[in-house]
C-alpha cells in the first residue's frame, strides 16, 4: 500500500509502531491530525498511514479497504473479513521492516479503518498491543475478546454515520469476554477525528495500564501467610 505518511524518529531506531487506517472515500493524509498529535507524544515511534488498496466505489474520490456498494448488515461481516488477510500481511511486514514487535505496535483508524482494526485484533489476538478505534464498530459479535490487545474506543455522541451505540456495543461484547477495553464519547461531536477524541486517545495511550499487566503483577505477588 502507498504510504503518504511515514514518519520515523529523528534519531535512533523506532521503539513503537503506530499504524493508522483512514475511512472510506479518504486517504492516508486524512490521518495527519492524529498522526501529528501522536508524534508529539511518542517521538520514538514510527507512524504510518497508508492509502487503502482500492479506489473508492463508482469512481468517487479517495480510497477504500473494502467496497460499500450494496452493503447490508448481512454481507458487511464478509466484506470486512475479505480485507483482513492482506491487512494482516501488511501489518506483519511493517513490524519486520521496522524491527518493532507486537506489544509495541498500536493499530488504529477512523470509521472503515477502525472497523478493520477491531476485526483484525479479534482475528489475530496480540498482533498489536493496542487498538485505537475512532467512530467504528464490530460488524458482528467477535468470537472471543482479545486477551493480548487493549482496545480503546472513541466516538462522537452525535455521530449519525456510525452511531456511538456501535462503540457501546463493542465495549459490552469485550467486557463479556473479559477483554481489556475503554470507551470515550465526546458529546456534540459527529463522525470525525475531533481534537477532543484525539486528546482522549493520547491520555489513554499514556496512562492506561493494560489489564493483562495488572493480572501478571498480581499473580507475581506471593500470598501472605495468615
Amino acid at each position: 500500500m502507498h504510504l503518504p505518511i511515514e514518519w520515523l524518529p529523528d534519531a535512533g531506531a523506532p521503539q513503537q509502531l503506530i499504524l493508522l487506517l483512514h475511512g472510506w472515500r479518504s486517504d492516508g493524509r486524512a490521518m495527519a491530525p492524529l498522526a501529528q498529535a501522536l508524534r508529539g507524544s511518542f517521538p520514538q515511534a514510527a507512524i504510518l498511514a497508508p492509502d487503502g488498496p482500492d479506489p473508492a466505489d463508482a469512481g468517487r474520490r479517495g480510497r477504500q479497504f473494502y467496497s460499500v456498494d450494496g452493503l447490508t448488515p448481512d454481507n458487511w461481516p464478509a466484506r470486512v473479513e475479505s480485507a483482513l488477510p492482506a491487512l494482516q500481511d501488511w501489518v506483519r511486514a511493517q513490524q519486520r521492516r521496522l524491527g518493532v514487535g507486537e506489544a509495541a505496535t498500536a493499530l488504529g483508524g477512523f470509521s472503515q479503518g477502525a472497523i478493520l482494526s477491531l476485526a483484525l485484533a479479534a482475528r489475530d489476538d496480540g498482533i498489536a498491543g493496542r487498538v485505537i478505534a475512532f467512530g467504528g464498530c464490530y460488524t458482528a459479535p467477535p468470537p472471543a475478546a482479545p486477551q493480548r490487545t487493549t482496545v480503546h474506543l472513541f466516538h462522537g455522541g452525535a455521530d449519525t454515520v456510525i452511531p456511538a451505540d456501535g462503540s457501546r456495543q463493542a465495549l459490552a461484547w469485550l467486557a463479556e469476554g473479559q477483554g481489556d477495553a475503554t470507551l470515550d464519547i465526546a458529546e456534540g461531536v459527529g463522525h470525525e477525528l475531533h481534537p477532543a477524541l484525539i486528546a482522549c486517545a493520547l491520555q489513554r495511550l499514556q496512562t492506561h495500564i493494560p489489564l493483562r499487566t495488572w493480572q501478571a503483577a498480581l499473580g507475581a505477588v506471593p500470598a501472605r501467610a495468615s
